[in-house]
């Protein structure tokens, strides 16, 4: 399992790649099968680490992550010919070499960072997977489309929440923050912010302005146990996203909790999301405004039964085992 190392696998806060990698790994462990996770030093798995990073390097200014990526790469490439399959969670680095791995790849796309990183896939022999039919790229060929899974145990159904509204990922134009503290407003809700600042100026001129720590409270980034109550006490999720977003984890694991989801209609959210049954998706602040009160009435116990049957970390374990078969079949 060759993952990201961007931050530690499973990753203490932010994370997103990392975090599917673990649970992912974790989940194949628990089957019986013998896992290599290829990650930072400061890992943790049931399976079998290996690593060159001694932590990841987005939390370490000194590292460069070019670098310390491609000695990631080499050194499960030298190891490759001792395993059966190559399961890639990275970008594209690992494609450029796809006639020196010593066993059949797979690779997750987890989206794509540009347009201009797409030769590496074109050029490469690996099976792709997919998280979403709508991040497919009408270029490349896939074998299957895997949602990503999540084990419910980490993120508890909540039957009866708090009243307060939560925006749940990086601080960044993309994901609609700014967006977000309007709904809230708008709506006359408190809101909750949750997230890594990605974007300083943006945070520094579209969101702090509106943080007073009542109607508008910033938690920054948080670890597992403070996502779980965070999400699992809102009323609703609010995602109004402004880009093309290939799943949406925190779309996911708020339904895990039996918070619904209302997001804006871009990239996978139409899938991700059942209208009228774990959220809504709208196009504008105004539908979002106006839908809010059906998104909050919605029944939290079906939310979260629907979140854990197309969701749940062990469906996602048997669609790749099931790929797995299929390329050693080849």
């Amino acid at each position: 399992m060759l993952g990201p190392i961007a931050w530690r696998t499973p990753p203490i806060s932010y994370g997103p790649w990392e975090r599917v990698t673990s649970l992912l790994t974790e989940g194949l462990v628990r089957r019986g099968v013998d896992v290599t996770l290829f990650a930072t030093a400061d890992s943790i798995t049931g399976g079998d680490l290996d690593a060159v990073a001694p932590h990841g390097y987005a939390e370490d200014p000194t590292m460069d992550g070019r670098v310390w990526e491609a000695l990631h790469v080499a050194h499960a490439l030298e190891r490759s010919s001792e395993y059966d399959l190559v399961h890639n969670q990275l970008d594209w680095l690992p494609l450029a070499f796809t006639a020196q791995w010593g066993a059949p790849m797979i690779t997750t796309i987890h989206g794509f960072s540009g347009p201009a990183i797409l030769p590496a896939y074109l050029a490469s022999a690996s099976t792709y997977v997919s998280i979403s039919d709508a991040d497919r790229s009408p270029g490349l060929e896939y074998l299957a489309t895997i949602y990503h899974g999540i084990d419910p145990e980490e993120l508890p159904y909540v039957a009866e929440p708090d009243d307060y509204l939560v925006s749940f990922g990086r601080i960044h134009p993309d994901k609609g923050t700014a967006t977000a503290i309007e709904i809230a407003r708008r709506a006359g809700r408190r809101l909750v912010i949750c997230g890594l600042v990605q974007d300083a100026d943006y945070f520094h001129d579209e969101v702090e302005p509106h943080i007073d720590g009542e109607r508008v409270v910033f938690l920054g980034a948080v670890g597992a146990e403070e996502r779980a109550r965070v999400l699992a006490h809102a009323v609703a999720l609010l995602h109004p996203i402004d880009f093309d977003e290939p799943f949406g984890l925190s779309v996911v694991e708020s339904m895990m909790c039996g918070t619904p989801a209302l997001a804006f209609r871009r990239g996978s959210m139409s899938e991700v999301i059942d209208e009228g049954v774990t959220g809504s998706t709208v196009a504008s602040i105004d539908e979002a405004v106006a839908a809010l009160p059906a998104v909050v009435a919605l029944n939290r116990r079906r939310v979260h039964d629907r979140a854990v049957a197309r969701f749940g970390v062990e469906r996602m374990v048997d669609q790749y085992l099931s790929v797995y078969e299929t390329v050693l079949a080849r």
